[in-house]
Order: C-alpha cells, then structure tokens, then sequence
C-alpha cells in the first residue's frame, strides 16, 4: 500500500487548517504531494488560502546551492509570484526568519523531506522558524513525511551544551528513528508554539522508503538515493576530516577515500572488522569538486547488505579509524569554520562531543566508541516515546 503524506491529507481536506489564513510556506524540491504537485502550487490555488511567502532552506527553495554555500535572496518566486526569503545566508543570525518577513502572515507551513539524521539542517530550520513563530503568535503547521531510512532504530548519543550547532541544535541521537512533525514535536516542548501536525498515513516505523511505494526525490544535491540516506548518519562524520566522503562523485557518501589511501588495504581493513550489514570493496575516484577536486583518492565502497542489522554510525566511526590509522601524518581533522562555528572541530560538532575524537586518537576502536556513545540513549528515549506518531 502506498503510504499516504501529510501534504496528500492535507490536500484532500482543502488544507483545513490553513483556512482563512496568509501562509508562509518553509519548501524544497521535495515539498510534492504523491502526484508530484508542489506545495506552493497547491497552496496557491487552494480555496480560503492566501500564499504570502516562500522560505528556502539550506540549498534554497529550487535545491540549486551545494552544502554549506549561502543562499541569496530572490524577489519573487517565478512560478507563484510571492516573495522568497532564504534561511541559510552567511551569517548564523540568516538561519532564522526575520520578524518583518512574518508580518501580515498567520501561519507557517514546513513540508520537507528529512532523511533520519540529526546532522541534516532541515529539522533544525523547522526549529528555528517555530521559535521566531512562538514569539509572533503564528500557527506552524507541518506536513509529515516518512523517516527513510526506517524509524525503528535509533543510534548514537545526545549532544553536549558546548557543541550545540546547525548539525544538532537539540539533544538527539544521531540517527534518531523519528519524523520531522516528531522532531517538531519533541523541540516543542521548549518552544511552545502553537503546532500542528498533519501525520503521513499508511506508514509504520518499520518501512523504508522503498516500502512506501512514493517516488525518491533527491532532498538535497549530495543525497540522491534512499541508499545514501541510509549510511549518512555515519558516513556525514567524514566532513569533520580531510577524508572526502565522495561529494563531487555519483556516489557520495556510500564511497570515501584520499590521495594518500590505498584502496585494497582500505577494504581489507574494513572487511577485517566484520561490521554489521555491511561489504567493502576497493574503489578509485576523483572528485569534481569539494575535498581533492581533480585529484585520483583511493578508499572503499560500501554495500549494505542487511538494511535491519547495519549499524550506519558505528561503521562511519570505523572508516574514520581505520582512514586515520591508514593515511598516518597525511590524514587530518578539519580545522576551518564548519556551520558558523570556528572555536570547536567540526568532528566535535559532528558527534556532538569531543570524546570520540580524543579516544580515536589514542587508537581505541570504532566499536568501543560507538557503545559509549549509545550508553546515552537511556536518557532520550523516554522523550521520544511521547511525541512518536506512527506504530
């Protein structure tokens, strides 16, 4: 059966709840309905319903900006008319709407494709808005989609107060097994907006998105399969490092490597350590852009083999450990700017704490690592359980 979006629910009852409203809408190239229509087309035409704003997040409204890379201002959308504000600018301040841009509208609607991981800013977007929204008595209203990558299992610690950033604004695991109306309603409880959440129907936490029957469009310009959603909770770790994580490639982040790699010795490596789920193959590539733009790197490709048992976060520790015993002097932390923080490394952020990258560097083992890491989930899981949504 295919499973029904909160925008399809939304649709069928005439957007009751935007009724009589001047909506802003938070949109990407995912915010279609399962016949491909999109949110601001729909709204647009809708009955009762008057589109004031577009909002586009990290990548912008049409998915066109890489990650990272600011976002200009547009004066109007060319398909709606309405103006469009980016929420992803060059400043962190940019990462909020502004209050004059929520003038004359009485809700903001958020419906985009998240893909399970607390690194993805989107969430945290949502959060933002919610935040400036509390304080002007806007309604939020957000139109659920599927956890594609399953919203079963759950991995990973909670972020520290010194390393709250874009890539964790929260304390939630890094693979955290829930919706971003879940996510919305977690946050919530610290924000107190008024929100709604209109829940997908058909969907249960076990399903993967090939289990929903709806077309996988590319949420953002480095995740263009469900395949790379599904390994992203670990392998995004490899932009805390000089390892490329295989942006600028087909592939990224199911492949990594560096010109300073060997890649038989890189799978074998892996094979070694027998991770749950999962194959290594060697793989050679050379990036179009990003890390070791034009240059050939070595690394390893990975299969996942048994989606249920592979374990993403552990097996992204495991590439970085056995990527920095490997590389040797050559491999790196990253030291720049990462998410408009500069005083903590952006592995840090990344984890959410400095733990895994101090025991790293004195050669403990990814699997060591990963089990303290998920020694915090105790403290979370209770929460999540309150807000869940589907069986």
């Amino acid at each position: 059966m295919t499973t029904r979006l909160g925008i399809d629910v939304a649709a069928a009852d005439g957007f009751a709840a935007l009724k009589g409203c001047r909506v802003g809408a938070i949109v990407n190239p995912t915010s279609v309905d399962s016949q491909l229509r999109h949110l601001a087309d729909l709204l647009a035409a809708a009955p009762g319903v008057k589109l004031g704003a577009l909002f586009g997040p990290e990548h912008g409204v049409r998915g066109e900006a890489q990650y990272m890379e600011a976002v200009g201002e547009v004066a109007r959308d060319r398909h709606t008319g309405v103006p469009v504000h980016s929420l992803y600018g060059s400043t962190e301040a940019s990462l909020s709407p502004r209050e004059e841009w929520l003038h004359g509208l009485d809700a903001l609607v958020f419906d985009i494709q998240d893909v399970g991981s607390r690194y993805y800013t989107y969430v945290w977007t949502l959060a933002l808005a919610m935040k400036v929204a509390a304080r002007q008595k806007l309604k939020v209203v957000v139109l659920d989609r599927p956890n594609p990558i399953g919203g079963a299992e759950v991995e990973g610690n909670l972020v520290g107060e010194g390393f709250r950033s874009f890539v964790g604004l929260y304390p939630v695991p890094n693979r955290h097994g829930m919706t971003a109306g879940e996510i919305a309603r977690l946050v919530n409880a610290d924000i107190g907006a008024e929100l709604v959440v209109v829940p997908c129907e058909g969907w249960r936490r076990t399903q993967r998105w090939p289990d929903t029957g709806l077309p996988f469009i590319p949420p953002s310009p480095n995740m263009p399969t469900p395949d790379t959603a599904l390994v992203y909770p670990g392998m995004c770790l490899l932009e805390g490092t000089n390892l490329s994580e295989g942006r600028g490639t087909c592939r990224p982040f199911e492949q990594f490597g560096a010109p300073y790699l060997e890649a038989r010795a890189t799978a074998d490596a892996l094979e070694a350590l027998r991770l749950p789920g999962v194959r290594f193959r060697p793989v050679s590539f050379t990036p179009t852009f990003d890390k070791h733009r034009g240059v050939s790197c070595e690394g390893a490709f990975m299969h996942v083999t048994d989606a249920r048992a592979f374990r993403p976060l552990l097996t992204g520790l495991a590439v970085v450990e056995v990527g920095r015993r490997l590389g040797g002097a050559e491999f790196r932390w990253r030291r720049d700017a990462y998410e408009f923080v500069d005083q903590v490394p952006a592995f840090d952020l990344l984890c959410g704490a400095a733990m895994p990258r101090e025991r790293l560097e004195a050669g403990e083992a990814a699997t060591a690592i990963a089990a303290a890491l998920d020694a915090e989930l105790p403290q979370f899981l209770p929460r999540r359980a309150r807000v869940l949504l589907y069986e």
